[in-house]
């Protein structure tokens, strides 16, 4: 448990003295991806001093966030997985980053794009999509040195981790993808302009960006009641 105290009883309190640690909610993230070995962590966390690092992990298992179990049969390296309790926090992280996202624009200097950033980010935008019942496609998106991959199929939208097994599209993009799930830069522009590089039917970038398209609004005016 963290020395952190607030001196309130309040559940706001008692979650932020929990989760309110620096690099905690991105280990959470993480996680929330799926379950990683300590290396994983400290490779998808560049800039995190190994020793807190340790130090999370150990407080989010004394809080029953987090468990250790055998990476698999046979294997005796440990990975890190979230518990029932700790997948609670799953909605809270996505609604975090979709408010976050609302007020980026262009990566700010030394800032990269991980798989469990960029799987985090499509996932906001996967909750708030429908796809229809009748559509199965398959895409790997490329940023970068990342991969990961979406799949639509029976009304349900599934992001990943890795590239998709026989992809329908590959799109390869750099910070704009994030204009073009915005609703900011349209699939026919982002194409002309090179804001995407696609193998496969172009068509189907236009699918990608209506499904995923979340309503950031930075500049939204702001009025106070």
């Amino acid at each position: 448990m963290t020395n952190q105290r607030y001196g309130q009883f309040c559940g706001l309190a008692r979650a932020a003295e929990i989760v309110g640690q620096r690099w905690t909610l991105l280990i959470l993230r993480d996680l929330s991806v799926g379950p990683r070995r300590y290396s994983d962590l400290l490779a998808g966390l560049p800039g995190i001093p190994t020793n807190t690092l340790a130090g999370r992990l150990k407080e989010l298992e004394e809080e029953s966030l987090l468990a250790r179990a055998v990476a698999s049969e046979g294997e005796r390296s440990i990975v890190y997985g979230l518990t029932p309790r700790g997948k609670e926090l799953i909605p809270v992280l996505d609604a975090l980053s979709r408010w976050g996202a609302g007020g980026m624009r262009s990566p700010r200097e030394g800032e990269i794009v991980t798989t469990a950033s960029l799987v985090a980010a499509l996932r906001v935008a996967a909750g708030d999509g429908i796809a229809p019942k009748a559509w199965n496609t398959r895409y790997t998106i490329r940023v970068g040195d990342v991969e990961i991959n979406v799949i639509m199929r029976d009304g349900i939208i599934m992001v990943g981790p890795g590239a998709a097994e026989d992809p329908d599209l590959v799109i390869t993009a750099g910070p704009q993808i994030r204009d073009l799930l915005a609703g900011e830069l349209d699939a026919v522009t982002a194409i002309k302009s090179g804001a995407v590089q696609l193998e496969g039917d172009p068509m189907l970038l236009e699918r990608f960006a209506e499904v995923l398209r979340v309503p950031y609004s930075p500049f939204a005016p702001v009025s106070l009641q």
